[in-house]
């Protein structure tokens, strides 16, 4: 695909680097020469220096065919203009980032499309989207539903009380009376693994699990955790996360919110009726006590600074709060600060990067998930009639080593795949992939055999 990207902040950036390791054409424009210099010297792309609302560089870039144009800039003004332009001069689908909840509304969608605009992307919403989800999963750091949910992704770290330590796969799976869970991936001392039977489970290890609805009571003792769905949350933060967050939570639980910005208290009060808000620093370990931080389900630390995030986080889990989410930004201190005992870590660049990565795949996929602190993916496919994948046994097909299949959806029922396991047409499947198999898997999943 020829890709062009307007914008080369973080999301823009981070974007680049995750498409130049497939088989794409891509473009990065910006209009600060220092933005571009660092790009060009790591990743294979050509870089435009400009605005991206330029009608010469828009035309120079544009000038072949070009499947996608993403606008990612700071500004939304920006963005949209650029969009609106880009579909003008031919680029074939069109997506922008925006920053204006209106916008979202379903008529006004409709107003974007007719402009030329395919797609609006929030950042920030999709990120509280994934907090509020991770919430209703207190026993688990990364989760997603598949299969229309009747599969779904669970990411677990194992703790010393963790039944399942020292066993191997092939040992877990002789205790099973049915299989209704598999783990798919392991990530060790910063290494995904895909594992096999004789792979063992150590302390420390973060499990990723595709399991069955039927499945989770079972996986969770195993793990040593519980699911609890978190009745009491306190935010730390009133960015647009922290705001949604609350927005969509006060309604059926206790939210407390605190921010050391006084007019933004002021405002948020007014905007958020159901949520107590806090004036003061969220670092204050005695402010966090008196206002009940250790009777709390869950804390949420989303402010726009990646250490505070980290350090409150670790204050309240020395409180005693069972769930805690940290928004990291800085991608070097997502490995850092997984491995320090904080439950999860939401990043808006990997979230809003899995939204737009999936426009850029086969159209067989239906769901794609970029892992948090790993270059890991989990797609979810849509298997075409005469797609290789159909051929035979798991076992015997040659699928790719670094790459496996969790589980599907057949005629509405979902089973967990194993190597007897024989794909057929129409299914849904969930597979995990390291970027060294991703080429290889997209062939699996066409009816083109070449």
């Amino acid at each position: 695909m020829r890709i062009v990207i307007a914008g080369a902040g973080e999301v823009g950036t981070h974007l680049a680097k995750m498409l130049s390791q497939s088989e794409h054409d891509i473009i990065l424009i910006d209009s600060e020469e220092e933005r571009l210099k660092p790009i060009d010297a790591a990743i294979d792309v050509l870089t435009f220096e400009g605005s991206a609302t330029s009608l010469d560089i828009l035309r120079e870039s544009i000038k072949k065919n070009t499947d996608l144009f993403i606008a990612v800039a700071h500004s939304e003004d920006t963005n949209i203009t650029a969009s609106i332009l880009a579909k003008k001069l031919g680029a074939r689908k069109v997506i922008a980032r925006i920053d204006n909840m209106e916008y979202l509304e379903r008529g006004n969608r409709e107003f974007f499309k007719e402009m030329g605009i395919d797609h609006l992307i929030y950042p920030e919403l999709i990120a509280a989207k994934e907090v509020i989800s991770l919430l209703k999963e207190t026993g688990t750091t990364e989760f997603m539903d598949f299969a229309g949910g009747k599969l779904s992704l669970y990411v677990q770290k194992l703790e010393k009380n963790a039944p399942v330590l020292n066993l191997s796969l092939e040992e877990v799976s002789t205790t099973l009376s049915t299989i209704q869970y598999r783990a798919v991936a392991i990530k060790r001392n910063d290494r995904t693994i895909i594992p096999r039977g004789k792979e063992e489970f150590h302390e420390g290890d973060l499990a990723y699990v595709i399991s069955t609805r039927e499945g989770i009571a079972e996986m969770m003792k195993f793990s040593g955790k519980k699911n609890v769905e978190a009745r009491s949350v306190m935010v730390l933060g009133g960015s647009r996360i922290g705001r949604h967050v609350a927005l969509n939570l006060q309604h059926d639980c206790q939210v407390k919110l605190i921010d050391y910005n006084l007019d933004k208290c002021q405002t948020l009060a007014e905007m958020l009726e159901e949520t107590l808000i806090i004036h003061g620093d969220g670092r204050n370990k005695d402010l966090l006590a008196e206002e009940g931080l250790p009777n709390m389900d869950a804390f949420v630390a989303v402010t726009g600074n990646s250490e505070t995030n980290i350090l409150s986080c670790l204050l309240a889990k020395k409180m005693g709060v069972v769930k805690t989410i940290a928004e990291v930004e800085n991608m070097e201190y997502i490995n850092l600060a997984e491995n320090s005992g904080i439950d999860t870590i939401i990043n808006k660049k990997i979230a809003t990067a899995s939204r737009i990565f999936r426009h850029t795949m086969n159209p067989n996929v239906t769901q794609v998930k970029m892992m948090t602190g790993t270059d890991a993916e989990v797609l979810e496919f849509f298997v075409s009639e005469n797609a290789r994948i159909t051929d035979g046994p798991l076992r015997l097909i040659d699928f790719p080593k670094d790459a496996i299949i969790g589980g599907g959806l057949r005629n509405g029922v979902p089973f967990i795949a194993t190597g007897d396991t024989h794909i057929q047409f129409a299914d849904k499947v969930v597979v995990f992939t390291l970027p060294s198999a991703f080429e290889k898997i997209n062939k699996f999943f066409t009816s083109d055999r070449k």
